[in-house]
């Protein structure tokens, strides 16, 4: 899993909401809300990415 998004660099940890698309394109909330869940780079749609357990690290 990446650790920023890649339009803001924004740092994603592990248990925030991030948007990935098909090709794992990751992006935080708010610019995947701005470029309306569709992504920049392949034109795929933007879903929310899976979250590991809280207590658990990778």
């Amino acid at each position: 899993m990446r650790k920023s998004c890649e339009r803001c660099n924004k740092a994603l940890k592990d248990h925030l909401f991030a948007y990935i698309c098909v090709h794992e394109c990751t992006y935080c909330k708010e610019c995947t809300s701005q470029v309306k869940n569709i992504c920049p780079n392949c034109s795929g749609e933007l879903v929310r990415r899976p979250r590991p357990p809280m207590n658990q690290q990778i």
